[in-house]
């Protein structure tokens, strides 16, 4: 996993690249090579992944492991305060626990609308099957989180009983 160090050293890099490319650039246009507005897009484009690396310098994306977990798909995301994750059937409680605080901590993002509310809600669910041919969702547990603090710690989680 790349670390913001990593991308630190990687913009460095990369500003290099694009001060020699601007620089080649300069010579292009002044001894007229054919090629000058070529160097121009790639000293452009050495630009742009410059400024974004540094971003991911400052910022990274990083997703903190929650331990003792399982896997889980989502399947609805209203991208403002609600969620829902599917998981295995046969599930535990401990591991539904951590799995819904690792939903919860993963699907947070500042960009989320907060309509109707200030918490970020993820909902577990699993199917079950109680005869042939019939299908039908069971909320296994809620999780509930700040849609406005990335390091809250006060993820609420609520299993229940079915």
């Amino acid at each position: 996993m790349l670390t913001p160090t990593d991308f630190a050293t990687y913009s460095r890099w990369a500003g290099m690249a694009t001060l020699v490319m601007t620089g080649l650039t300069a010579l292009a246009f002044v001894f007229r090579w054919g090629v000058r507005f070529r160097f121009v897009g790639i000293s452009g484009f050495l630009g742009v992944v410059t400024v974004g690396l540094f971003a991911l310098s400052i910022v990274p994306i990083v997703h903190s492991p929650v331990p003792g977990a399982g896997k889980y798909t989502l399947v609805y995301d209203n991208g403002a305060t609600q969620a829902v994750i599917t998981v295995p059937a046969d599930i535990d409680p401990p591991t539904l626990e951590a799995t819904l605080v690792q939903a919860a901590n993963d699907l947070f993002s500042l960009g989320r609308l907060g309509r109707g509310g200030d918490r970020l809600t993820v909902i577990a669910r699993t199917i079950q099957h109680p005869e042939p041919g019939v299908s039908e969702p069971v909320i296994l547990g809620v999780a509930t989180r700040s849609l406005s603090d990335r390091a809250d710690k006060n993820v609420t989680v609520q299993l229940l009983q079915h």
